[in-house]
């Protein structure tokens, strides 16, 4: 008889909250899994959308990693950082996690907090090779080049064939006036990639330090060759033509450059050092105006590049 009435009126509460729990259920499968499809296709905003939603119904690990990944790629860094801590909120124990927010405070320029969840992804997993590859990015940001050679050291010797962290390493030691060094870490990366473009550049620019001009130049000629979009080698070159007084080669050099990227500042500031030394003061003038407005913030810039402009101008010399 219970059990007829029960039927007769609806059911009983436990069947009722079966019943709920199971539409709350589908309600989130379907939101998440329309978010994955949306983000599969790029349309990101909606799988935002859509991840948020589910979350609405429920905290799930998953889908607060796709909604990170998601903000992370909309550049809404802020965002993704407050998905990765409720991440690390449901499991504290997620080395990955902790990897991400490191990556997220890197793209924010937060150094200090990068190398914290760097360290913190370490403890959790000490052979994660990107932890100790990205703790060595942040602790080279943050001026400190000693502990950045030591944690590209341990990168290396967790996988041999790492080759952004040769270069990364031999980019610090050469910072540090180590060339020799860093040459060795330069060759060890082009016998694993013989035409690594930004491997030969380094070479080519350690190459000029130590005056070897002439195999610099073949070595940013060479890149120009191999991929003639690489505007960093057009630049170099430019450089390197303006320190040899050639100064109409390197304009055309530069002039690739800025054909190559229109908003390249740094390629505008060297044209215009090149047209000034040249005897073009107005197309000088010009190029610097263009290199200024493109990169306002000199520190952040060209880091203090720009501080010769006063001098061109008072008719210090250059070089």
């Amino acid at each position: 008889m219970a059990n007829f009435l029960s039927k007769l009126f609806g059911g009983s509460t436990e069947n009722s909250e079966d019943a709920k729990a199971k539409a709350e259920k589908k309600n989130f499968e379907l939101f998440k899994y329309d978010g994955m499809r949306a983000e599969r296709l790029g349309n990101i905003d909606y799988a935002i959308k859509c991840y948020t939603q589910a979350l609405a119904i429920t905290d799930d690990f998953e889908t607060l990693g796709y909604l990170a990944k998601a903000y992370i790629g909309q550049n809404e860094l802020e965002e993704a950082l407050n998905a990765l801590f409720k991440m690390i909120e449901i499991d504290p124990s997620v080395a990955n996690t902790c990897l991400h927010i490191a990556h997220v405070y890197y793209l924010m320029e937060k150094y200090n907090e990068c190398i914290e969840f760097a360290n913190k992804t370490i403890v959790l997993d000490e052979k994660d090779v990107n932890a100790y590859l990205l703790l060595a990015k942040a602790n080279q940001k943050s001026n400190d080049p000693i502990n950045a050679i030591v944690n590209l050291t341990k990168t290396i010797a967790l996988k041999e064939d790492c080759t952004e962290a040769y270069l990364l390493r031999a980019e610090v030691l050469k910072d540090v006036n180590e060339a020799k060094s860093a040459f060795e870490d330069i060759e060890k990366v082009l016998k694993l990639v013989p035409e690594e473009e930004t491997a030969l550049l380094l070479r080519g620019k350690l190459k000029e330090q130590a005056g070897s001009i002439e195999e610099a130049k073949a070595d940013y000629i060479l890149v120009t060759e191999l991929n003639p979009f690489n505007q960093q080698a057009y630049l170099y070159l430019g450089q390197l033509l303006i320190a040899e007084k050639n100064f109409t080669e390197a304009i055309t050099c530069l002039d690739e450059a800025i054909e190559l990227n229109p908003k390249f500042g740094e390629a505008y500031h060297e044209r215009g050092r090149a047209k000034f030394l040249n005897d073009d003061k107005e197309g000088s003038l010009e190029d610097m105006k263009l290199a200024l407005e493109m990169n306002p913030d000199k520190e952040k810039g060209l880091e203090g590049e720009f501080d010769n402009f006063s001098n061109i101008y008072s008719g210090a010399k250059l070089f």
